[in-house]
């Protein structure tokens, strides 16, 4: 897998698109296709910030602190389809039938909060992701890049932040950067090969996929399934222009 140059970070782009670009195309009609595409992005991930860091760093992120989960996650479908796809087998357990039902009330209660709100205004309101259970999140294996990607140096800030004070909390920006081109690379791969390659409010989209048990099969057809949870800050027009402007400079 590419690892991220920081000096040169058109080629880690250009080499992740290379690697997305072949798992969809010897992957997509196979049933494991999900579980082929993500933990590379995911994996990929972790490996870019830890090569890039300098040491462990002084992240306040850790397990018990959820400041940050009440801003709107932005994922792309597959890693969408990748959680509920986890969910449904979890439905199916016969142990987690009330644990279940509960995530699913709380998913249910998130997307009627923040249905349509915006991303400032949401941070305000204060709702809680639904997959916060004690400070914990318990997706966390297939938290999509968007969480991934926001990594704080003060707790405080966090909590002064949430708490309405206007402050400017201190996030690093290497997982940015890193988050901004895996998660960028995976769009372009998706739209040359004619998928849906926008980005989606997780709660809302995975209310959508939890609705519709054929939702896989009718992206895999080119649906854009979740065209209700689009996310439109940047055009899809201004996001091609750019994804093809880096792969010619690339080259």
């Amino acid at each position: 897998m590419p690892i991220l140059d920081a000096a040169n970070p058109l080629s880690f782009f250009k080499g992740m698109n290379g690697v997305f670009l072949d798992v969809i195309t010897r992957e997509r009609d196979k049933k494991a296709f999900l579980d082929a595409l993500l933990p590379r992005a995911y994996e990929t991930f972790e490996g870019s910030v830890d090569a890039c860091s300098n040491g462990p760093g002084s992240l306040a992120c850790r397990g018990g602190c959820a400041s940050c989960c009440t801003i709107r996650v932005a994922a792309t479908a597959p890693e969408i389809l990748y959680i509920a796809q986890h969910l449904r087998n979890l439905a199916e357990e016969e142990s987690s039938g009330q644990w279940m039902r509960d995530l699913l009330g709380r998913l249910l209660e998130a997307n009627n909060a923040t249905h349509g709100v915006g991303e400032q205004d949401r941070m305000e309101q204060g709702t809680v992701c639904p997959f916060i259970e004690d400070g914990l999140c318990v997706i966390y294996d297939r938290r999509p890049l968007a969480c991934r990607g926001h990594a704080s140096f003060s707790e405080q800030a966090c909590i002064d932040a949430l708490n309405g004070e206007e402050i400017a909390v201190p996030v690093s920006s290497l997982h940015l950067t890193v988050r901004s081109l895996i998660q960028n690379a995976l769009q372009s791969a998706l739209r040359d090969t004619r998928l849906e390659w926008g980005v989606y409010e997780l709660n809302q989209a995975l209310e959508i996929a939890l609705r519709n048990p054929q939702i896989d099969a009718e992206w895999l057809a080119g649906a854009d399934v979740f065209a209700d949870a689009a996310i439109t800050d940047v055009s899809a027009e201004e996001m091609a222009e750019t994804f093809d402007a880096i792969k010619a400079m690339a080259a």
